[in-house]
């Protein structure tokens, strides 16, 4: 891909509305095909947003040595989880990909090299919930890697790197969990708004901070206490939220929806910015 064919696809797009982002709450895999409020809630997000040139997801279930971006014409579907309905595994999503797109990220990101992936496609972090948003699958997207190695605060500057793609036409979307702690679920409550009360409390400080715009606790969120090491055993989807909150200008608005908890170690809440 040379510069000038580059230009040719993403230029134009330099005078397009800036779009929202977005971060969502995708629970299990299994939202992919029930009809929840949650599943309501992804499509009525999507309607309040200019239909995208492509949407761009930061997973929590793509974590590699160094980041990296999706770059294929047409990325496969991945049923990365076990012990399903069939029907689960039978859906396909077969949204194109961007290689464009991805050219115009590694180029566009200066902190860290950017590795171009053939290999990668879908996870259900990403097609379980775009599915919902853009269910006819004509949406270009495109999935930008966790660098497990990466500090939040780290995380959170490469974000920033990604901003004028906001101004291309692209949808930029953070999907995990505020609140993610599978060891600890309660299965009998999680079909039911259930929360444990360190659930609620890291939850209620993430949502008050979100709202404010205090991102410098949101980024050290280690330091919080007790009830953070629970809610947040592991970065991986937690992460994608700082990601969408990089991305917000100042005095630009915040909501948020699905803010619900699931199974006592769960929530769904989720963001939009613009």
């Amino acid at each position: 891909m040379n510069l000038s064919s580059l230009k040719s696809i993403l230029g134009p797009l330099e005078n397009t509305p800036k779009m929202p982002v977005l971060f969502l709450g995708h629970g299990s895999p299994m939202n992919a095909i029930e009809e929840n409020q949650f599943v309501k809630g992804f499509r009525n997000v999507s309607a309040q947003i200019e239909i995208p040139k492509a949407v761009l997801v930061v997973s929590a279930h793509w974590e590699t040595r160094g980041t990296q971006v999706t770059a294929m014409k047409n990325p496969k579907t991945i049923h990365d989880f076990g012990g399903f309905p069939p029907a689960l595994y039978q859906v396909q999503y077969p949204a194109p990909g961007m290689p464009e797109l991805a050219a115009e990220i590694k180029s566009s990101v200066h902190s860290t090299d950017i590795h171009l992936d053939d290999q990668w496609g879908l996870d259900h972090g990403a097609w379980t919930v775009i599915r919902h948003m853009y269910p006819d699958a004509n949406i270009p997207v495109v999935q930008l890697s966790l660098d497990y190695y990466k500090t939040p605060q780290e995380h959170y500057e490469l974000a920033k790197e990604l901003s004028r793609l906001r101004e291309k036409g692209i949808l930029i979307v953070g999907s995990g969990n505020v609140v993610h702690n599978l060891r600890m679920v309660h299965w009998q409550k999680l079909n039911e708004p259930y929360g444990y009360d360190w659930a609620i409390e890291a939850n209620d400080k993430i949502k008050a901070d979100i709202l404010s715009g205090n991102h410098e606790d949101l980024i050290h969120y280690s330091r919080l206490g007790k009830a953070f090491e629970l809610a947040i055993p592991t970065p991986e989807h937690y992460l994608p939220l700082l990601y969408t909150l990089a991305l917000q200008d100042k005095d630009e608005p915040v909501s948020l929806f699905n803010d619900e908890p699931l199974g006592g170690s769960l929530t769904m809440t989720s963001v939009k910015i613009g």
